[in-house]
């Protein structure tokens, strides 16, 4: 990192602090009791707190990690500054929890950006910068920063295990893995992610190989056509079945092995993923969340993927390949006809934003979910074309991964998107900067909004004292 690089990056990170402490301030004067799923994860971590580590609330569906971490934190700050009574392991005390684990995703996100994007050149500092301080106001991600849920420590532990996995320190990487299962059951995908980008690599290598040895330059480890793509497919299988070359991925990948082992372990004797309550909590083959996520991530990034280049290209594309993408719209719809599902608490709970667009988008009419397979196309057309960068195997790796952790997922709850979204946009190649400043601006005006109704716009139900808000 470059001096003036270094100076521009600490003033960036200092004022996002500065910022956020601002915040945190406000919320915590509005709100000063627990609020939402903080009714449970602030009493159980206090439980903590007392000692009282065999005490939980079934109602908690995922691992102690929060409260551990959040213990390990509080408790040798209450010992060096002298905090004593109601102060220590107070909601406010815990939520600052998660505004430290902002911080540490905000430097994570530029080391990431720095890694993975480290042979572009052109590529200045101030970009970098730039693009960090994006995506550390992530407008779903940022929100949950002040309150007292998994997602910010979630989202640490896994990017942190992403960046020792390019880093090459895998046993490290599957240590900070276990970390972020322990806060999220559905994170072990992403160990498999990690796991799946040394193999990934690996079979790079050895189709460039492939393709030398044949001297075919027509065909290449980027995305070409569908013969192309059976090419690779074969290929995969007759790779993957080799018994040398499983002896060189395992040994390569047996940390990640090992977790996703204990992993198992862990559902046979648990009896499922989910501990606590899990009426509410059914894996089903959802396959519409994949569209879900595809329009999300369109939303959020609109000024790389929404753009007058990617609809001519997506039209031309449209033109030239009649036959398959009318065979994506059939299958589309099969989809959607079979496998939408719809969780009571998304028709239940007027507090989350996805309340509002059910019923605004997809309660209007029965039809709905039908008429908007053309956006679902484009917007998977158009997410698959910017990362045409990175090669087919990685492609495949993550686009398996994507179904792993959203297709099961009854419940439409945007949180669920975080993981997939960051890594995703942390592997897309660099926009122009005014794309860029965009996006910042555009992130700035929804948090804005988020922040404001939060804030300000309160309701109460009927038969109710209790003050409601409105939040992702």
């Amino acid at each position: 990192m470059e001096r003036s690089e270094a100076r521009g990056f600490s003033a960036a990170m200092s004022g996002a602090f500065l910022l956020s402490c601002l915040l945190f301030a406000a919320i915590n004067r509005h709100q000063r009791g627990p609020y939402m799923d903080e009714a449970f994860h602030v009493p159980q971590a206090q439980a903590y707190c007392h000692g009282r580590f065999l005490q939980w609330d079934p109602m908690i569906t995922t691992l102690p990690g929060l409260y551990l971490v959040s213990v390990g934190a509080v408790k040798p700050a209450a010992w060096l500054f002298g905090w004593t009574g109601s102060v220590v392991c107070s909601a406010g005390m815990l939520r600052f929890i998660n505004l430290l684990f902002s911080a540490g995703n905000f430097y994570l996100l530029y080391l990431l950006l720095f890694k993975i994007h480290q042979k572009n050149k052109a590529v200045s500092g101030f970009q970098r910068i730039l693009s960090t301080l994006t995506l550390a106001m992530f407008p779903t991600l940022y929100f949950f920063t002040f309150l007292y849920y998994t997602d910010p420590g979630s989202v640490f532990f896994t990017l942190f295990a992403y960046l020792m996995c390019l880093y090459g320190n895998h046993k490290t990487s599957a240590l900070l893995g276990f970390c972020g299962f322990m806060f999220r059951q559905t994170n072990i995908v992403w160990t498999v992610f990690c796991a799946g980008n040394v193999v990934a690599e690996k079979l790079n290598e050895a189709w460039k190989t492939e393709l030398q040895k044949k001297k075919d330059e027509k065909i290449s480890s980027r995305k070409g056509s569908f013969s192309d793509l059976i090419r690779i497919l074969q290929f995969l299988t007759e790779y993957l079945i080799t018994p040398k070359n499983l002896v060189i991925l395992t040994a390569l990948t047996w940390p990640y092995i090992i977790l996703v082992t204990v992993f198992f372990v862990f559902v046979f004797i648990n009896g499922g993923i989910v501990v606590g309550d899990r009426s509410s909590h059914e894996a089903c083959l959802h396959f519409p969340q994949l569209f879900y996520f595809l329009s999300f991530t369109v939303f959020f990034s609109f000024p790389h993927l929404l753009t007058p280049t990617k609809i001519r290209k997506f039209l031309l594309s449209l033109r030239k390949h009649p036959v398959q993408y009318s065979l994506i719209a059939i299958i589309s719809l099969v989809l959607i006809w079979k496998f939408t599902y719809v969780h009571k608490y998304l028709l239940a709970d007027n507090r989350h934003y996805t309340f509002y667009v059910w019923r605004k988008v997809f309660q209007r009419h029965d039809l709905v979910k039908f008429v908007l397979v053309p956006v679902y196309i484009f917007a998977g057309w158009s997410f698959a074309d910017t990362l045409k960068s990175k090669s087919i195997f990685w492609i495949l790796m993550y686009f398996v991964c994507l179904l792993a952790v959203t297709v099961p997922q009854k419940l439409l709850e945007f949180r669920y998107f975080i993981l997939p979204f960051l890594i995703y946009r942390l592997n897309i190649p660099f926009p122009s900067l005014y794309r860029q400043l965009l996006e910042l601006a555009f992130y700035i005006v929804v948090n804005a909004v988020t922040f404001y109704l939060f804030l300000n716009r309160t309701f109460q139900w009927p038969n109710s004292d209790e003050i409601q808000r409105f939040m992702w």
